[in-house]
This record gives C-alpha cells, structure tokens and sequence, in this order.
C-alpha cells in the first residue's frame, strides 16, 4: 500500500512537471496551468491501475474520468452563472452549483445505466 502510494506520488509528479513544461512552451500562459494537475493524475492513476488491473478495470476508470470532467464542466458553467447574479448569496449560489453538478453527474450515469454500459 505505502509502495504504491508512493509511486503514484512519484509519478504523478513526474507528469505534472512535464505537463507544467509543455503549458509553458505555449501562450497564453493559461494553459500552464490547464495542463498542470487533472489530465497528469488522471494519467498517472489509468497507468497504475492498467499495472495491477486489467484494461476492463482500466476502461471503467476512463469512463468514470470523463463524467466527472462533464460534471466538473456543468459546475464551472453553474458557479460562473450564480456569481454573475447580484444579490443571490454566496451559499445559495455554491448550493445551486452542487446540485447542477450533481444532477449532470448522476444523470450521465443513470443514462449509462439504462443503457447497460455500467452494471
């Protein structure tokens, strides 16, 4: 357990600093910073993973990755919406934003479901 920790501890930093040059050979520098942490520990974690598991287990994981990505996608377009409105406070605003993050999450995978690609 502490073995694996640490490899992926290791090699998550290992992509992100290579993640963190190649945002910075390209402008705007915003992109350093797109390119620094999510796509890197999501490399990391699929490559353990297709070392202990196997490429079904792998595949899972991926499809899980993506509809966390459109969740997180929903919950950026909700929170850039709430805070756009003068006078809605901040905790019903944050509230609103977890729901439509909720909402898409859970509706991809129930739309998955029905669809019979997750058990």
């Amino acid at each position: 357990m502490i073995g694996e920790l640490a490899l992926r501890f290791v090699l998550g930093g290992v992509i992100v600093s290579a993640f963190a040059v190649a945002g910075e050979l390209f402008k705007p520098k915003t992109f350093a910073g797109l390119f620094g942490a999510a796509p890197s520990v999501a490399i990391a974690t699929l490559l353990l993973a297709y070392w202990k598991k196997d490429a079904t287990y792998v595949a899972v994981e991926a499809r899980s990755m993506v509809v966390g990505a459109a969740a997180l996608l929903v919950y950026s377009a909700a929170c850039v919406a709430t805070t756009q409105r003068r006078g809605l406070p901040v905790w019903l605003g944050a509230g609103l934003a977890w729901a439509a993050w909720g909402a898409a999450a859970f509706g991809v995978w129930g739309v998955l479901r029905l669809a019979g690609a997750v058990a």
